[in-house]
């Protein structure tokens, strides 16, 4: 038997992904996980969001120029 601890865990994570999904971030299971722990840890998840939106900016100019 799992530890509960793991059991919650995962059950967090299956619905922070179904909400995900259905507001149609784009980020998979284990870039939410990263911001899960992320925020646990003390960072700003507005800050978080930011940074994350500015990489998709800086992904997408990139995409142009190759």
């Amino acid at each position: 038997m799992e530890d509960p601890k793991i059991q919650e865990a995962i059950e967090t994570l299956d619905i922070l992904h179904e909400m995900s999904t259905l507001l149609n971030t784009g980020l998979d299971r284990d870039t939410l996980s990263l911001c899960l722990n992320l925020c646990e840890n003390g960072v700003n998840p507005e800050a978080l969001a930011a940074v994350i939106k500015e990489l998709r900016r800086e992904s997408v100019s990139l995409k142009v120029f190759y």
